[in-house]
Order: C-alpha cells, then structure tokens, then sequence
C-alpha cells in the first residue's frame, strides 16, 4: 500500500467571494462571477475540480503516449459537469471529451482512452472520499 498527500490552503481576505489559493509558493484564484456577488477573477471552486481533472487526464494521456512513442500532436481535455441538487441529495455527473492534434489509429485511440480513466485524480473521484473537518488554533 502506498501513500500520498497533498496540501493546499485556500485564504479568503476581504473581497467578497475572491480566494487565493496557494501550493508549493504557487498561487492561483478561486472566485465567483459578478452575477453569484463575486469579482470573476478566477475560476469557480467546481471548475478548479474541473481543470483538476482535465489537466491530470491530459498529463497521463501524454506520459502513456511519450512512453509509446506515439506522436499524438497536442492533448485536448474538454471536462463537463451536470449537477442536479435535490434537497441535501447531490448527485454529479462528469464527462470528459479527449482530442488529439495528430490522426492516430483506432487501436491507439482506444487505448488512449482507456489510460484517461487511469489518471490519478479519476481514480481518486471514482474511488471513497472521506471528509474530515477542524478547527485551527
């Protein structure tokens, strides 16, 4: 059994809904359009999940065709998201549309497809999260 973790904190200072978000000395923003009382200068919190996986299934995508020596052209990653909330009952559904640059054979696109699913935070989604929550002194 192996294991990981990640940190990131995410600081909320004085804009209404603007979050900084920060990681190894690198910041990105978090926040929410004009029209939901937020300043739309960064991404909302669900397409932040959204680029999450995109970016992971397009990183897995090129390492799985480097290691084959497939010249696949660039990696597209298009992420939706359809979220239907009834109550407190959430349920989520995304779908992930992948392209490539270059013409690849079926079998190599097959293939590629197959390894999309195989991306870190796929698995991650599609596998139990269990949330803790705390208060810091």
């Amino acid at each position: 059994m192996s294991s990981s973790q990640r940190h990131v904190k995410a600081s909320l200072m004085g804009e209404p809904y603007r979050t900084e978000i920060a990681t190894r000395g690198i910041t990105a923003i978090a926040d929410e359009p004009a029209d939901h009382g937020g300043t739309d200068t960064g991404m909302r919190p669900h397409e932040l999940l959204l680029g999450a996986l995109a970016s992971c299934t397009a990183i897995t995508l090129r390492m799985y065709a480097d290691r084959k020596g497939w010249d696949t052209g660039g990696i597209h990653v298009e992420a939706t998201l359809d979220r239907t909330q009834e109550g407190r009952d959430v349920e989520s559904r995304i779908h992930l549309e992948v392209s490539f640059g270059k013409d690849l054979t079926p079998e190599q696109t097959e293939r590629l497809l197959q390894i999309a699913g195989a991306c870190p935070v796929h698995r991650t989604l599609e596998s139990p999260i269990h949330l803790t929550r705390g208060l810091k002194a």
